[in-house]
């Protein structure tokens, strides 16, 4: 398992390598002043100076080698251009709007892991029950719904129809007293700040706009664990060794619990532990149907703006944070069943 664990981490800076080569290959579609966008850290750096005298600065009328080490350097030194859509330079907004994506995710995380787990073991153990049958009709539908169709329904009933659950990320009181010189802002994501802050108030403002993005995640993403996890299970259920150990007169909690689940739950290990990356990289539309101005909304509006700086540097950060979370979930599969051997 080492050995294992020490080649996949030697192989990190291959796969970065080429992420970086396919993000460089895309801005050589650019014009020369879009593709200027991307190394300049201000608008006033474009404005100030003729187009044929930044080429030569940054090394534009270059060989491709040469023109690739000199971006890569700016990625490295955390200049990733400047972004139009956000008026300010890409690295700052990715500061800024990460720990929004951030806190959205996490939040929705655990319901979803917890609740998708339970639910596909109770519906596997209920095999053809009832409760199984309402079930799959559950995950067929959250599994068959668009995100943007789901968010909008959330919307129009907890919102519209209920007014509970207002989009965007905090009220307007509550984003006055966040941009004031009076409250820390330690970490930018809303609700640990609050706390910090000893601001309880605005921890459940933020929270409460937190609720119908969670609300839409969890059903749609619990769907699809719930169907992993009940599939592993069922496949479990029927192995022989599961028949020997209620032959022996175990009880079927027992059985269930000690010799079923923690074969069962190797896939769903494997799917859980990638979940929260995929939700941090899809979080686009869910940002935009709920106003909250994270990472996906920048992304979002960044596209709509034809800001190739702040699209080419959020798809290199999602990128970069997608392989290191990979990393991460096979290192602990290595670790929860060191019965797989790798080659």
């Amino acid at each position: 398992m080492t050995a294992y664990i020490i080649r996949r981490i030697l192989l990190i800076p291959v796969i970065l390598i080429g992420v970086t080569l396919f993000v460089f290959a895309l801005m050589q579609m650019l014009d020369p002043y879009q593709l200027l966008s991307a190394y300049v850290s201000s608008p006033a750096e474009l404005k100030g100076q003729n187009l044929e005298r930044l080429i030569s600065k940054y090394g534009l009328d270059k060989s491709l080698p040469e023109k690739y080490w000199t971006w890569t350097k700016n990625v490295l030194g955390g200049d990733l251009g400047w972004a139009e859509s956000a008026s300010m330079p890409v690295m700052e907004a990715i500061k800024r709007k990460f720990p929004l994506t951030f806190e959205l995710a996490f939040y929705a995380f655990f319901p979803i892991i917890l609740g998708g787990i339970w639910v596909g073991k109770a519906t596997a153990v209920k095999h053809n029950s009832v409760f199984d049958h309402a079930t799959r009709v559950f995950v067929i539908m959250g599994w068959s719904f668009p995100d943007f169709v789901f968010g909008l329904l959330v919307i129009l009933f907890f919102y519209s129809v209920l007014g509970w659950f207002p989009p965007g990320a905090l009220s307007n009181w509550a984003s006055q007293v966040v941009e004031s010189g009076d409250y820390s802002n330690y970490t930018r994501i809303l609700t640990l700040d609050a706390l910090l802050n000893g601001r309880l108030d605005i921890f459940w403002d933020a929270l409460r706009h937190l609720i119908g993005p969670i609300i839409t995640m969890t059903y749609l993403w619990s769907a699809f664990l719930i169907r992993i996890t009940r599939s592993g299970m069922l496949e479990v259920l029927r192995k022989d060794y599961i028949r020997t150990a209620r032959a022996k007169g175990l009880s079927e909690k027992t059985v269930i619990n000690k010799h079923a689940s923690k074969n069962a739950m190797i896939p769903v290990l494997t799917v859980s532990g990638r979940l929260l990356i995929y939700m941090l990289a899809e979080t686009v539309i869910i940002e935009t149907i709920f106003n909250r101005p994270g990472m996906g909304k920048f992304i979002a509006y960044a596209a709509q703006q034809l800001d190739y700086p702040g699209i080419l540097g959020g798809t290199l950060f999602f990128a970069v944070l997608l392989v290191l979370g990979n990393l991460i979930v096979d290192i602990l599969y290595a670790i929860y069943d060191p019965r797989i051997e790798y080659k």
